[in-house]
Formats: structure tokens, sequence, C-alpha cells
């Protein structure tokens, strides 16, 4: 399905000092209308003003749709529900690639493509020998898909769509390939090659946990929850990691630094850390019985306290991904039989709590997908360091998804932001025997 451009619905106007000017109002398929403040400079020798970009729509996007209020999350007008109850991550990935859900012999070649190019060079295999043992993940993650430009250098021209094609795919066959070689390293354990005759998510649950000494059995359940949490964290609009892709893309770089610049937005802990706050603030409470006062102290302005996992910038009513997790997160605990676990007790507790505390409930502090992937993730072994990772895995799809759209489209600029500038007016040097 081609996208629907922006259609003009209005005009809005806008008046500064003894000038006026008349801005489009642009309407997409859905969401809020925008004013166009293009020629904004042009006509009233004026910018605009919007730390953070929170009233600024960057680019035109026929990808992924979010209505926070509703709590909406759409792919390419799927409901995002409905995407991982019945889907795979591959049928998804392919979805946000290419526009549409694939047909049984277009899902058989795309996901022929992807396992044909799970393997790494060899020589990128030397790479983790340069890396301290105790080095974070994401680290290594940043260094090696940044450095996959040096071994693949035939799929980085970006006017070559059969060269963008193969980068992409490349990138969503080795990254978990190389997130399971992030932890094996640091665990000293040996590196277990991607097998082609498994799935995607069996695949990387294999080189993560299998070891050389024992046959590997893989767990349908386990597998089908690590392709869930894949599918729910595929893409999210322009969050920052993604704006972070696109500004890199929109410069003319090679997909792989673009990715990787995307891994680096992703490691800080405002964003792709949220999981791994969960569990960090779920040790700090310690007991259930320790819960109420750690309430009390989040209910407190003065308190520095933050209530984790909960809540979302975007959504301002419940997460959509949070339900498909939540039953995600019973369904692992269950196969695991874990019923004893601290932590895990302490969670359930908490969210009880939450969903039934007018506090909460009046400001829609619902439970987030962080907050469940972290307990998930914990179950099945992964440790916390992992957690991010794991997400730049998923992400890596939507980031590329999002680079193919913005690199084919003609419109495209190098993204170049203004700024409200505060510093010292113009002056003369002064030489340094007279500075006082």
């Amino acid at each position: 399905m081609a996208p629907n451009p922006s259609t003009q619905v209005g005009t809005a106007t806008l008046t500064y000092g003894d000038k006026s000017a008349t801005l489009p109002v642009l309407a997409g398929t859905l969401g809020t209308d925008c004013v166009d403040v293009r020629k904004i400079q042009g006509d009233l020798n004026v910018f605009t003003f919007d730390p953070s970009y929170g009233a600024t729509a960057s680019c035109e996007s026929a990808i992924t749709y979010i209505d926070g209020d509703e709590g909406v999350l759409l792919h390419r007008g799927y409901p995002i529900d409905q995407l991982a109850e019945k889907s795979t991550f591959l049928e998804v990935a392919h979805l946000l690639l290419f526009g549409e859900l694939p047909t049984a012999p277009q899902l058989e070649k795309f996901t022929s493509g992807v396992m044909r190019h799970t393997m790494l060079h060899e020589q990128i295999r030397r790479f983790w020998d340069g890396f301290r043992r105790d080095a974070h993940p994401m680290a290594m993650l940043c260094s090696v898909v940044g450095a996959m430009s040096a071994f693949y250098p035939d799929s980085i021209n970006t006017h070559d769509e059969r060269q963008r094609e193969i980068s992409a795919y490349r990138l969503i066959a080795k990254m978990p390939t190389i997130t399971a070689w992030a932890h094996k390293y640091t665990t000293g354990q040996p590196f277990m090659y991607p097998r082609n005759d498994m799935g995607y998510a069996e695949n990387f649950l294999y080189m993560f946990g299998a070891v050389p000494t024992e046959d590997y059995k893989p767990n349908p359940v386990l597998t089908r929850a690590m392709d869930r949490i894949l599918i729910l964290h595929a893409d999210h609009e322009q969050n920052a990691s993604t704006s972070t892709v696109r500004l890199a893309g929109s410069t003319g770089t090679n997909p792989f630094a673009c990715i990787a610049a995307g891994i680096a937005s992703l490691w800080g802990p405002a964003h792709g850390g949220a999981n791994e706050a969960v569990l960090k603030m779920l040790g700090e409470i310690g007991s259930v019985k320790n819960i109420p006062s750690f309430i009390e102290q989040v209910k407190d302005k003065n308190s520095n306290v933050k209530l984790m996992g909960f809540g979302h910038r975007v959504y301002k009513n419940f997460d959509p991904r949070a339900k498909i997790m939540q039953k995600t997160c019973y369904e692992v605990l269950g196969e695991l039989g874990i019923k004893d676990e601290p932590l895990l007790d302490l969670a359930i507790e908490l969210e009880k709590i939450a969903l039934n505390d007018e506090y909460f409930v009046k400001r829609k502090l619902y439970p987030n997908v962080d907050f469940y992937s972290g307990i998930i993730l914990k179950a099945m072994g992964f440790p916390t360091s992992m957690f991010t990772p794991i997400f730049a895995l998923a992400r890596t799809v939507g980031w590329i998804s999002q680079w193919k759209e913005m690199i084919e489209d003609p419109t495209n600029r190098i993204g170049r932001p203004r700024q409200i500038y505060t510093g010292a007016a113009a002056r003369d040097y002064t030489p340094i025997d007279q500075r006082g």
C-alpha cells in the first residue's frame, strides 16, 4: 500500500509586529493536524522554539501511528495487539520494511533472505578480544554495528535500492548474533554460531543460552515470549533513538553508522534503560512489607522517589503493549514454575496496589511495557545488563525501516535544528596581558 501524503486542510495566520504569515495546516491519515512553519523565517524573520520537539512533527511517516490519549499503537494500520497475538516478528519486520504483511511465498523469501545473513564476518569475531570483560554489552553493540560498514562495503551506497535492501537484511539478521555474543563474552562462555534451521527468536535464545557440551532444547513458550517482546519493541514512532537514526541518516551516511547512532541514543537510562530501572527499584524496595511506605514516598512531592514502569510520556491512558506483556509475563512465570522469586512477587503486589490506588488511577499511571518486560527477561535468565541490548535487537527493524523511508523520500534534506542564542554579544579580542 502506497503511503498517502499529507493534505492541506486549512490555514493559520500568525502575526508578528506589522507582518502576518499565512501558514498551511496539514493533515495525515490519522492524528492531530499540523501547522507547516517552514516558511515562517522567510515571511516573519522568526523561528519556532520547541525544546525536545514535544510539539513538532519532524517528518511524514507511514510506518507507525500512536494515539497516546486513547492508548492506540498501529503499525502500517494494524493494531499492535493483533500483531503480537497472531503474527511473528519476521512478519512484522516485513510489514515495517515493505508496508504490507507478507503472503506465504513472500514470508518464505524474506525469512530465507534474513537467515542467509545471520553469520558475522569472521574477522569481526576478533573485535570482542579487544573489549574488557566487564564492558557493558551496549558498548559492544555500538562498536560492532558501527564497524560493519568496514566489512560490508557492498551495501553502504544509500542511493542504490538493492544495497539498501541488503543492508536491511544484514542488520536484522546479524543483531541477534551480535547481542548474544556480547553476553557470551562477559560470561566467558564459548560463542555459539547461528543456526539457520531455527526461527528468529529461537535462534537468539540458542546463541544466548546454549553451550557446546550439551544439546539445546528449545522451549516453545519462552520462544514465543521472546518473539512477542521483539514485536512489542519493534518500532514506536519518532522517539529519541529513531529521531537520532533519521537525523544521522539525513547526512547521507551509511546505514550501519545510523543504527550505531540509534543504539547509542537508546543506551540512555531515560530511553532504553527503563526496564532495568524497574528491577533496580524493586531491589531497593526489598520486601512486600515495604511497599506501603514506598508508595507514600512516591506520593510525597518533596521526595525524589519515583515509581518506575508506570505511566508513559506518550500514552496518557494505558500502554497497549503492556496488556500483551502482562499476559506473556504470567505465561512465562507459569511455564518456569516460578512462585517464590522475591522480586517477582514484589512486582506483582506493587502492580495490584498501583492499579487500585486512587492516586495512581486518577493520574492514569498504569503499568507500561517496561514494567513487565524486565520481569519476563529476569525470569528467563537474562542479566539486567542485557535488557537494553535486547531492546536494541528488537528496535533495529524499526530503525532501518524509518531510515529506508527517509532515504527514499525525495523531499529529504539534511537535518539542521535552529537555536535561541543566549551567549555573549559580539566583542573584540582582548590580549592576555589586558584581561582582568
